[in-house]
């Protein structure tokens, strides 16, 4: 019988350095991940293009913190092919009503043209998924939630495996063994990610980026 997927096993999982994934989208079970290399986007190497820096100058967009949380959660599963599963959908929808579970959302026009979603525990935030509807949405949501995570005092932000799409944004991977302490210097901290208040203006990252250059 496999072991329900609740809220409680998903932060102990977390705080121990694994993360829960489905074959497919269908499937019933959840299976255990502990990648020997694991991927980090760290918080104060971000790297923000000129393209993207010219984007978010431009605006035309409104990004914000966890005003549709499920509406990411299906945008990211909605895809060919796709980890997440109904158990995993509702585990994640619970930890979002629990306060651990958080999204950034890019609008334009009033739509959903994308977002990350993931997990708060300490000072960690475990990015799960993110989708893109427009050219640059997802680049423009990690761009938003990077900053915010830095200014709330977080330290790590694990993205589990490193794509192209991430290694272009300041991501690397780093072996197990360092990801483990990473992880327990930020499990022994702790910060509030509504703490200070999401800051959706553009302008102000890039001034931020800037300084810390």
């Amino acid at each position: 019988m496999t072991t329900p997927l609740t809220p409680a096993l998903l932060l102990q999982a977390y705080a121990s350095g694994v993360f829960p994934m489905s074959e497919h989208r269908d499937d019933p079970d959840v299976f255990w991940v502990d990648p020997h290399h694991r991927g980090i986007l760290p918080l104060d190497g971000f790297h923000i293009s000129r393209s993207l820096a010219r984007r978010m100058r431009q605006g035309h967009y409104e990004a914000t913190l966890n005003h549709d949380f499920e509406a990411v959660v299906q945008g990211c599963a909605d895809r060919a092919d796709t980890w997440i599963s109904p158990p995993i959908h509702r585990a994640y929808l619970a930890l979002h009503q629990q306060g651990h579970g958080h999204s950034l959302e890019i609008w334009q026009e009033g739509q959903l043209v994308g977002g990350v979603y993931g997990v708060a525990l300490g000072a960690a935030f475990f990015g799960e998924s993110m989708f893109s509807r427009r050219t640059d949405a997802s680049k423009l949501a990690l761009a938003h939630l990077t900053d915010h995570l830095a200014r709330c005092g977080f330290s790590l932000f694990d993205t589990q495996f490193i794509t192209p799409h991430l290694g272009r944004l300041g991501g690397r991977e780093i072996p197990r063994v360092q990801y483990r302490a990473l992880l327990q210097e930020a499990m022994e901290t702790e910060a509030d990610i509504t703490n200070p208040p999401f800051d959706p203006d553009p302008s102000q990252i890039l001034q931020r980026k800037t300084q810390m250059s």
